[in-house]
């Protein structure tokens, strides 16, 4: 097979273009610009193996980050597994949003709940080089991508195993960050996400389970002035906005995503 034929393959088999050209540009370790000037060229057989299983992969539905085993997340280049959530753009709001409220504070403590490929909290480490980054995760094999993806960047994180608030008694920060699983139990758009992990997707019928018990506790492990940051469904803010109040947090606000919906909604603790 040769490489124009293996495109004209996926192609007719309904895969789009350029995921057709990175999978072939995958497996071949070659720049697209190679492709496109040499598409008479000849696949070895192992090549042309690789590339009929990573279609039939992708055409499942398989995310193109496992197939690759990367993804840009904030202008970094992070290692993804079927371990962990693919890093969508979106969850860069969050980051933005953080970022924006550690301003003027000096080493400042943040945490990160339920971290999984590490994605927010290397890129608020990356970017703010004085903060003292926690991240925790109840998975071992996501805690430990997370923290090869901030030695990766020359980031310094605290990884710990355990759930939620369960492996941090005692701690405060001062900036909490999730971006935790918000999708409920039976959710029509679950069959496509069938290939991450579900745990890190689904939390109860409603899907604010997680957000009930983060919003629940957080006051408690803030310093005063401290900063509660939480990523939601498009149609959670009016929900996650009460949960902070109930809480005992205040100045609730909630930010929207890059396609104006409703993303992520934040609260403080009162100072001193």
């Amino acid at each position: 097979m040769r490489v124009a034929e293996a495109l004209a393959l996926a192609r007719a088999r309904g895969l789009a273009r350029l995921d057709a050209q990175l999978l072939l540009t995958l497996r071949l370790a070659k720049p697209r610009s190679w492709l496109l000037a040499h598409d008479d060229a000849e696949l070895p057989a192992a090549v042309e193996q690789q590339f009929r299983a990573s279609l039939a992969q992708r055409l499942d539905g398989v995310p193109m980050a496992y197939l690759s085993g990367e993804r840009e997340f904030h202008g970094l280049s992070l290692a993804v597994t079927p371990a962990v959530l693919v890093p969508r753009p979106d969850t860069e709001t969050l980051v933005d949003w953080a970022l924006e409220g550690l301003a003027g504070r000096s080493r400042p403590r943040v945490l990160d709940l339920g971290t999984g490929s590490g994605a927010i909290a290397v890129a608020i480490g990356h970017a703010r080089r004085d903060a003292q980054v926690t991240a925790t995760d109840i998975d071992a094999a996501a805690l430990a991508l997370a923290q090869a993806n901030a030695r990766r960047h020359g980031v310094r994180v605290e990884g710990l195993l355990g759930s939620w608030w369960q492996p941090l008694a005692g701690r405060r920060f001062d900036l909490i960050v999730s971006n935790p699983p918000y999708i409920a139990e039976g959710d029509p758009h679950l069959p496509a996400l069938r290939h991450e992990p579900r745990h890190a997707l689904t939390a109860g019928v409603d899907g604010l389970d997680a957000l009930r018990l983060i919003a629940a506790a957080a006051a408690g492990h803030l310093e005063p002035g401290g900063q509660l940051l939480l990523e939601h469904g498009a149609d959670q803010g009016a929900a996650v906005r009460a949960l902070i109040a109930a809480g005992g947090m205040q100045g609730q606000e909630t930010r929207r995503d890059l396609g104006n919906r409703e993303r992520c909604t934040g609260g403080m603790v009162g100072s001193a």
